[in-house]
């Protein structure tokens, strides 16, 4: 018998297979919001050093597939030019208990990330949306921008983050893989980064209560993917910008612990639990893209990480 298949970066990339995930999200967030699975929380265990051990683990029933995902968070790498994230994904046959395959958990975690943003997209944002803003110039960053560029026509990318050197890197590496389709600016601040822009994606490792972005830059009608912060009160965004805005999520009861905005939101009073959607219920909606203002605040989920290694999986023979 043989053991499991290892998939690494190289089998997690281009566009057919990000897509691929896309799609099984949908299906895994359209389960979720209807009770057909579930997403247990996730296990953290902080450190002296500031860092964080984590494990997550689910299993998606209807497609006979289970994954536990363990991973470290380490703040201070990307000064040492080291990964944010390191982990490792162990997907099982649920009907043998065999594991099949073990995937890059830093890979799969950028892709699935990139692909629920591309998702969160795909369902509010203007289909001609074609100017990205993106807060952060790391891993995650990338993600974001390969996923929303295949979801939406983008013809610019504004780019904002604290360290010049990596963000001058970073916009080289974006203009040079889009083949010189995108134009890519470096900003100087936040707010040049983000006015008028049609889709705004914050990925920093803020760990601060005051946001980074104010809700007065924000442009009628724009859509932010919101994922990143370090901790449950960390800020990205203005709270204020909820008030009137689509507030998407991936699971009310995850966003109610560990999403900053929403918390702050709610402890405020400037919106109620109600006013929470899940991506899962606009799943298979028409015109879920009304012209408001949509803000999708992500957190992370296990039963994302199980459809997306399921999804990279496919086709592969353990």
């Amino acid at each position: 018998m043989s053991g499991p298949v290892f998939i690494g970066p190289e089998g997690m990339g281009g566009t057919e297979r990000l897509l691929r995930v896309v799609d099984a999200l949908a299906e895994a967030f359209a389960d979720l919001s209807a009770g057909r699975t579930s997403s247990p929380p996730r296990t953290v265990v902080p450190h002296e050093r500031g860092g964080e051990l984590l494990a997550a683990a689910s299993v998606w029933e209807r497609h006979g597939v289970g994954s536990v995902k363990i991973t470290t968070l380490t703040p201070g790498n990307p000064e040492r030019g080291l990964p944010l994230i390191h982990g490792v994904v162990a997907v099982t046959d649920l009907s043998t208990g065999r594991i099949t395959a073990l995937l890059d958990g830093a890979e799969l975690t950028a892709v699935r990330t990139g692909a629920v943003a591309a998702l969160a997209t795909r369902l509010c944002a203007p289909a001609d949306a074609a100017d990205l803003a993106v807060l952060g110039a790391g891993v995650q960053a990338r993600a974001l921008v390969r996923a929303v560029s295949a979801v939406r026509p983008l013809r610019t990318v504004r780019v904002f983050s604290r360290t010049r050197e990596r963000t001058e890197e970073f916009a080289r590496e974006v203009r040079d893989t889009s083949g010189g389709a995108l134009r890519v600016t470096v900003c100087d601040t936040v707010k040049e980064a983000v006015t008028d822009a049609a889709v705004i994606c914050t990925t920093t490792s803020t760990s601060a209560r005051e946001p980074l972005v104010e809700a007065g830059w924000v442009a009628p009608g724009a859509h932010l993917n919101v994922i990143g912060g370090t901790h449950e009160d960390a800020l990205e965004v203005d709270p204020a910008l909820l008030v009137d805005a689509r507030v998407v999520v991936e699971e009310r009861r995850a966003a109610r612990e560990e999403a900053g905005e929403v918390r702050a939101a709610l402890a405020g009073g400037l919106i109620d639990p109600g006013a929470l959607r899940e991506l899962g219920e606009l799943v298979g909606t028409a015109g879920a893209a009304d012209g408001r203002t949509s803000v999708f605040r992500g957190v992370g989920l296990a039963i994302e990480d199980t459809a997306a290694a399921a999804a990279l999986c496919a086709g592969t023979t353990p």
